[in-house]
């Protein structure tokens, strides 16, 4: 069978990736507007829980291959962190799950030690990767219960990110030349990066005067440069850890797009740090979703 007749089939079978990609965004954008801003807030912080599980399980599966037990605790723990964060976020609960993942990811390497010589990196993951995950997708759920404007917080952040992605496309095919990180994201370029944050300062300009005009300008300027520029980094670290492990994606849950931490590795970032800023320079008070 030749080359070409081999790729015929391929080419027949299902839809073309940008038609997927499309559609998959048709259905997911209008449920995840409906659960930010239409449904009980328990809601969206019950769909971030399942969520970070997902990504934990993806996390587990490329760092933990063939380890079913590690697996399962990599999801739970996950699981846990963002539903503490969420659910109870006081010191005595964040110390209590601190303290919980230190003890208890060391002691489950014991379940399966060997490889001896690889024994020290799946301990690593296992206390790691549910702060990582569960963590950053703990602070999203956050910023939904941030005053009335909780929504609009979360739909800032995913500008941030998402914004960041489609403006670095469009600038880097356009513009691209000079490459960003080659040893990590080959594709990638300076160009595009800028192109990027360029565009996260005009979405940020425009959410802010249209949904939260109480911020000054400057701020949303400045906070939209250094979470777009911290989103661009958080998605090299998934590549990095992508690279490590041999994979292309890291998973498939999301039709045209792969896993779930293939969309969301800029949001964990853009989130923590939007979450921080309302923390630290606006002192928004710290609340719980509502049943």
């Amino acid at each position: 069978m030749t080359e070409s007749s081999a790729s015929t089939p391929d080419k027949k079978k299902g839809l073309p990736n940008l038609a997927v990609r499309l559609l998959t965004a048709a259905v997911a954008i209008p449920a995840i507007l409906w659960m930010l801003f239409l449904a009980p807030s328990w809601v969206f912080s019950c769909f971030t829980i399942v969520g970070a599980g997902a990504g934990g399980l993806e996390l587990a599966t490329m760092t933990l291959a063939g380890r079913r037990p590690l697996q399962a605790w990599m999801v739970v723990a996950t699981m846990a962190v963002t539903a503490v964060i969420t659910f109870l976020p006081t010191a005595e609960s964040l110390l209590t799950l601190i303290l919980g993942l230190f003890v208890v990811g060391p002691l489950a390497t014991l379940v399966r030690p060997a490889p001896l010589d690889e024994a020290g990196a799946r301990m690593a993951w296992l206390i790691a990767g549910p702060l990582y995950i569960g963590g950053a997708v703990g602070a999203v759920a956050s910023l939904h219960h941030l005053d009335q404007s909780g929504g609009t917080w979360v739909v800032l952040a995913m500008s941030f990110a998402w914004g960041s992605d489609t403006g670095g496309y469009f600038a880097g095919k356009a513009l691209g030349k000079h490459k960003l990180y080659e040893l990590i994201s080959p594709k990638k370029t300076v160009e595009g990066a800028i192109g990027g944050l360029v565009a996260v300062v005009g979405f940020g300009v425009v959410i802010r005067f249209l949904w939260l005009p109480e911020l000054p300008v400057l701020h949303v300027v400045v906070l939209a440069l250094v979470a777009g520029a911290i989103g661009q980094a958080g998605d090299l670290c998934v590549s990095v850890i992508k690279r490590s492990t041999g994979v292309k994606d890291s998973g498939v849950l999301i039709p045209g797009h792969g896993g779930l931490l293939d969309r969301i590795d800029a949001l964990m970032f853009t989130g923590a740090v939007t979450l921080l800023y309302t923390r630290w320079v606006l002192g928004l008070p710290s609340t719980v979703p509502s049943f």
